[in-house]
């Protein structure tokens, strides 16, 4: 898993200390294919002992050009790459894209579309801090508890499969709506997970809140201050670790989160446990916003009914030939958003997730561009990583929940 690093010493004089140039320190590759990096990852570290001196992330290895093949794509037929980004979070990467389509073209979405998109966004927060606690644990030796977390994930991919047909990839949300209703059965299925779902976060925690173990791994480890946190761009809870507020869906709401009623966790350690801590909190307030969107379901359609966006009703399409036509321009040419550009931000499990969207008048867009946490959250590594020890390296990496797609577009 280690390996010794081949750079030039032209290279290592920007890197590293000069102590490593005189060999007082040794310089080791983690990775790109250590299984604690949670993804493709290569860490260039300097060593004194077993005492990281610097890390120097180094990503690329799972480059997929997804921005850029967006582009060569209409609007409607770009939606499907955007699952293929944060494998984590594909309902939001949808989200975000549809919304900045729709924030640059005026487009209305119908109250019912939004609120099946709000708990459909909640349970996929819940799956990602899923993956996220089972990974973590699974990293400081706590198998339990990797075994638990994916046992209700599997709740939430059914979910997602019976409205899409797909576990992961769903591409459900479409710009001015959903691919289609809901289907019978899903308000039943969701109830019964958040009727199920806290007594196994309380299960989690009584691995792991209070072990001796877990704390001493994740308590004073990897400190970042509240200003050092907003200087390096943090967000999401890597930020709400260490003690501001800010949470998107409070601060700038979007697809009617202003109209539900829910709490920030935050702590002020700006340990791993702090960060820890506020991803726990998180899951239950998600359950919250799922419980009173479900209350509050309206009825009515998924979709707008503008026609110049989206396509006519299906029972249409066999009665009207204009609806055919229609039908039949949309999926091959597309439609046309309005010149100009727009930056749509959501809040996803990792923090700050936002789309840059340009349109130069025609069916495709001319530029796309994700701001997605897990990029900018990499640059911290050095500054959270030094003085401690090798084997505090992976508690760190786990608790930003990095995902190396999101990293490499």
């Amino acid at each position: 898993m280690f390996q010794q690093t081949e750079v030039t010493l032209d290279e290592l004089r920007h890197l590293v200390s000069d102590r490593a140039l005189t060999g007082e320190t040794v310089l080791l590759n983690m990775g790109p294919q250590h299984p604690s990096t949670h993804g493709v990852l290569r860490l260039l570290l300097e060593l004194d002992g077993e005492t990281v001196i610097n890390c120097i992330p180094d990503i690329g290895f799972l480059h997929t050009g997804i921005e850029k093949n967006m582009e060569a794509k209409t609007y409607e037929k770009a939606a499907v790459m955007t699952d293929r980004l944060d494998y984590l979070n594909t309902i939001g990467n949808n989200l975000v894209y549809c919304l900045a389509i729709e924030k640059l073209a005026g487009l209305d979405v119908p109250p019912r579309a939004e609120a099946i998109r709000v708990i459909l966004t909640e349970l996929q927060r819940i799956s990602s801090h899923l993956v996220w606690l089972g990974t973590h644990a699974l990293d400081m030796a706590a198998m339990s508890t990797f075994l638990y977390c994916f046992r209700e994930r599997e709740m939430i991919l059914d979910i997602m499969e019976m409205c899409s047909g797909q576990r992961m990839m769903t591409t459900y949300f479409r710009p001015g709506g959903l691919w289609r209703d809901i289907p019978v059965g899903f308000e039943t299925a969701v109830r019964q997970f958040i009727r199920m779902f806290p007594a196994r976060i309380d299960q989690y925690e009584a691995l792991l809140t209070k072990n001796p173990i877990f704390l001493d791994r994740t308590k004073h480890i990897g400190v970042i201050s509240a200003d050092e946190a907003i200087r390096w761009g943090l967000t999401g809870p890597s930020l709400r670790g260490s003690g501001p507020d800010y949470d998107i869906r409070k601060v700038t709401p979007y697809s009617g989160y202003e109209q539900y009623e829910f709490e920030v966790p935050t702590a002020t350690g700006g340990d791993v446990y702090a960060r820890y801590f506020v991803r726990m909190e998180e899951m239950r307030q998600s359950l919250r916003i799922i419980q009173q969107a479900l209350d509050k379901l309206p009825f009515g359609p998924v979709r707008s009914n503008n026609r110049k966006y989206a396509p006519p009703p299906r029972a249409e399409l066999g009665v009207s030939m204009e609806a055919v036509i229609h039908h039949f321009k949309l999926w091959t040419e597309g439609f046309s958003l309005p010149k100009g550009a727009v930056y749509m931000p959501v809040e996803s499990p990792r923090g700050e997730l936002g789309v840059y969207l340009e349109s130069d008048g025609g069916p495709k867009p001319q530029r796309v561009h994700y701001r997605t946490p897990s990029f900018v959250h990499l640059q911290a590594l050095p500054l959270l990583s030094k003085g401690h020890l090798v084997a505090d390296l992976v508690a760190i990496i786990g608790s930003v929940d990095i995902v190396l797609g999101d990293a490499d577009r």
